[in-house]
């Protein structure tokens, strides 16, 4: 088998012969490959002087827009491709991820059906379908699905994407070698690389950089500015070299990351070689990727070893299973030995919480539960989990919930596209009143943690459960139950209790689950006993504390270095 031929191989072909059409739709792919969406855009364009209106170079051009965040212009492009080869499953599946973008979320069930109709078989596929049903709560097919992907992730077939694996009952050894697998795919198009060796400053100062898409009001920013701040606070604090793979979204949040950095860098629409460079030349001793497998990242900048040690934290919920990766950060609960196995990563603990918060958050004042949509009366149960993380069985445990606490509603994150009336369906099926749900639309940060003043209790969800929103709801004073089980992604919110000293809202199974939830709901005076107990445990215990995380995480960090590494090449 022939390896594909290079970058500079077809840069230097349409060079030669600027009237070959192959090889600018080659170029293009290429380009946009190595995340350079500008050059890709401009093949794209050459080849369509070439060729007008042809669908492979359409392609290339509603790819580069959807790079470029231009979603409806991608969306059309691709539309106009589709039309013109309605049998081709790759242009369904980029169709599919444009029209999940720009808003049109039951057309984008529609494009990836498509693709899958058109490869059955292909796992990939089936693995976004799959995802993309779940955000729906249309879960039609789901435990076909659902098997056909473990299988093929099982027997190494298919790069399909970890993030959304997540959602699937696996173990964290299933969740391994999906994230390797994935890795090697990578690997394979990134040329060798060299590892950097650590250079200690001059001055003793650590030098230390965080890579992320969420550099704004974003989860990840919100999570992370309280800790930044501490960081730069301390006597010992370390070079600060924050690399936002997102524009400036002029928000507060922004600014506060801007000031608490010493150098901000704005890597958004570079190239993956230019973002690396960019990376090394600032001579970093650890580089913490706070993006993962989730969307957005670039594993292929992280491939190329811009820091002598990587690390893997926050922001993804599970092991890189990638080779450039040395250390994965969390806690003993999150990641107890016993899953260690899972992860290709060395664990390194903090002896707190693995996850930061911002302890300045503002909760704006609430509006009133009819303001609300809620009932006068009743116990508010909620669960503002994204609404992929729902699932048949989970939601039936919510419904048992409500049935056996009268006048109860369920209280929910509004969903994409017609999510909201499939799961009002979903609940009449299950024999509960359809207007017992009731749902919330985004709204902006302090407004959306004000409404935790009417939730009773927070519902949360299995395998994947609330991360960010479980630290919202803990620091807005309400409750979280969850049911912590045998994964990173399905231990978050039992960490967050865990250190906040409520472990007795974790609980060991399902049954447990649904009697804690309908004891509590039909108890006033012990949800109030469990407010007041979680309003006087954030004041003393570790969660909260931010000066005492920074400590944990600065000795975490000097450990790293401390430590031998020689850093996996692929």
């Amino acid at each position: 088998m022939h390896a594909p031929p290079t970058l500079l191989q077809l840069r230097d072909a349409v060079r030669r012969n600027p009237a070959d059409f192959i090889a600018w739709v080659m170029l293009s792919d290429a380009e946009l490959n190595a995340g350079d969406s500008r050059a890709g855009e401009l093949a794209a364009r050459q080849a369509l002087r070439l060729r007008p209106e042809h669908p492979e170079a359409l392609a290339r051009l509603g790819r580069a827009h959807w790079m470029q965040q231009r979603y409806q212009e991608a969306a059309e492009i691709l539309r106009r491709a589709s039309s013109q080869a309605p049998r081709h499953p790759g242009i369904a599946l980029w169709l599919g991820h444009a029209l999940e973008d720009a808003g049109e979320a039951e057309a984008a069930a529609l494009a990836y059906q498509q693709a899958h109709s058109l490869m059955p078989e292909e796992p990939y596929i089936a693995a976004q379908l799959l995802n993309w049903r779940r955000k729906l709560c249309d879960w039609r097919d789901l435990e076909r699905l659902s098997e056909q992907v473990r299988k093929a992730v099982s027997s190494g077939r298919g790069a399909i994407e970890p993030f959304a694996f997540l959602n699937e009952e696996a173990s964290a050894n299933e969740q391994l070698m999906c994230a390797r697998t994935r890795a090697h795919a990578i690997a394979r198009s990134i040329p060798p690389t060299s590892p950097l060796m650590h250079k200690p400053d001059a001055n003793g100062a650590i030098r230390i950089g965080f890579l992320s898409n969420g550099f704004g009001a974003h989860p990840t920013g919100l999570l992370t500015v309280a800790f930044f701040e501490a960081l730069r606070r301390c006597s010992d604090a370390p070079q600060i070299h924050l690399f936002a793979l997102n524009r400036n979204d002029q928000s507060d949040i922004r600014m506060r990351l801007e000031r608490a950095a010493h150098a901000l860098h704005d890597l958004s629409s570079l190239p993956h070689t230019e973002m690396a460079q960019r990376i090394r030349d600032t001579d970093l001793d650890i580089l913490f990727d706070l993006r993962g497998w989730g969307g957005g990242g670039v594993p292929e900048v992280l491939a190329m070893r811009p820091a002598p040690i990587q690390v893997n934290w926050l922001a993804y919920p599970g092991t890189s299973g990638a080779p450039w990766i040395d250390y994965i950060l969390a806690d003993a609960f999150v990641l107890p030995e016993q899953l260690a196995s899972g992860f290709s990563e060395s664990v390194i603990r903090l002896p707190g919480c693995f996850q930061p918060s911002d302890t300045t958050r503002v909760i704006a004042a609430p509006s009133s539960r009819r303001d609300c949509g809620l009932p006068e009366n009743g116990v508010v149960f909620c669960c503002f989990n994204n609404s992929y993380k729902l699932n048949p069985r989970g939601f039936s445990a919510m419904m048992s919930i409500l049935r056996q606490v009268p006048e109860s509603v369920l209280w929910l994150l509004s969903g994409p596209g017609a999510a909201d009336q499939r799961l009002r369906a979903a609940a009449a099926q299950a024999g509960t009143a359809p207007d017992r749900l009731v749902f919330m639309s985004k709204l902006p940060h302090s407004d959306y943690l004000a409404r935790y003043r009417h939730a009773d209790l927070f519902l949360d969800t299995v395998p994947y459960n609330a991360h960010t929103t479980a630290s919202d709801a803990l620091w807005a004073g309400c409750p979280v139950l969850t049911r912590p089980g045998g994964t990173f992604a399905s231990r978050v919110a039992g960490s967050l209790n865990h250190h906040l000293d409520l472990d007795h809202m974790n609980a060991d199974d399902e049954a447990t689950y649904i009697r804690i939830a309908v004891e509590l709901g039909s108890d006033p005076a012990a949800l109030r006993q469990l407010r007041q107990t979680l309003d006087y445990r954030k004041k003393t215990a570790s969660l909260f504390d931010m000066d005492g995380f920074t400590r944990g995480f600065i000795g975490a960090a000097t450990g790293m270095l401390a430590r031998p590494v020689t850093p996996r090449l692929r």
